[in-house]
């Protein structure tokens, strides 16, 4: 099971792109997921927040410093991203609020793995992700409404409410889950990974079924903003926290965490309030976060073969 539940999570870009292929070509088999994307994005977070302990709260009081300025750079530069993206490409606007969604998330869970493969500071990337998900309720809707109200009439009020219902309930749940029933979160772990890719894949499937045909006609388009929106978190991440004089390790957990979204609540809030296109952006960076993740830890890992074998040469 563990083997199967590896090869799974290790594949997930690969499912995506299978399922969402699917999707395009018969999009029926996916549109079911639509009215269930609200419980899916709580069934992820439910498996984060089984992940935490309230011990772990601690690490926000030992470094304040680290993990603020995590949160800072996470609200101000993806969004910021985004905006310019938006003005950039002159994007519609059903499109373009898909982008700044994408960009006022917090960040992804799948960025603390991907800091662990890029010998980052993963306590500080746990960190960042939990207090960047704890503040999301409130910064999320705000920061979209600043950047976007010009586009569309967005309600703050039920916006936060649903983030806090998809998001900061479910991760409490499942805290809490872990510190009074750890006997079986620990037997269930195992399968959690598997959990999470089975439900990502059907998100990312099913926002991909309700707009194929904007898809079609908006893909590469969107495609390209995404990777331009990803590769702008990741070396602005990477420039802010050098310019705070972190140490390497914390200096790629931040750029890591800056570039990697939770681009599932971007879908899903695109569903409830706006349209199957605005998921768009979100479903694409589902995707491509993963890919260009696994490309920036596979970069530092060798850079620090390099630099080893440089030494060593250099003591023989």
């Amino acid at each position: 099971m563990k083997k199967f539940c590896k090869l799974m999570v290790d594949n997930m870009a690969v499912l995506v792109i299978l399922v969402s292929v699917l999707a395009v070509v018969y999009p029926p088999s996916l549109t079911w997921v639509g009215p269930w994307v609200s419980i899916m994005l709580g069934i992820v977070m439910f498996g984060m927040g089984m992940t935490l302990k309230f011990e772990d709260f601690r690490m926000l009081a030992k470094r304040p410093w680290e993990v603020g300025i995590g949160a800072l750079a996470q609200f101000t530069i993806m969004p910021a991203a985004a905006w310019v993206l938006v003005k950039a490409f002159n994007l519609p606007p059903e499109l373009a609020i898909g982008v700044v969604l994408v960009g006022t998330c917090p960040g992804g869970t799948a960025s603390n793995v991907i800091a662990y493969l890029a010998k980052g500071d993963v306590a500080l990337s746990v960190a960042m992700t939990m207090t960047t998900t704890l503040l999301a309720p409130i910064v999320t809707p705000f920061v979209t409404w600043f950047l976007a109200g010009a586009w569309v009439d967005i309600s703050l009020t039920k916006m936060m409410i649903s983030i806090a219902q998809m998001v900061l309930a479910p991760v409490i749940l499942g805290l809490l889950m872990n510190e009074f029933c750890g006997g079986f979160v620990k037997r269930v772990m195992p399968v959690l990974p598997l959990v999470s890719v089975i439900t990502i894949v059907l998100l990312v499937g099913g926002v991909v079924a309700l707009s194929s045909s904007k898809l079609l006609t908006h893909g590469l388009l969107i495609a390209g903003v995404v990777v331009c929106h990803n590769a702008l978190g990741l070396f602005c991440g990477y420039v802010f926290g050098r310019i705070f004089h972190l140490s390497e390790p914390k200096v790629r957990s931040l750029s890591i965490e800056v570039g990697m979204q939770n681009s599932g609540l971007a879908a899903s809030l695109a569903l409830m309030y706006f349209s199957p296109a605005a998921a768009i952006p979100g479903a694409i960076f589902s995707v491509w976060h993963n890919i260009s993740g696994s490309i920036v830890a596979n970069y530092y890992t060798r850079k620090d073969e390099r630099e080893e074998q440089a030494v060593t040469a250099k003591a023989v």
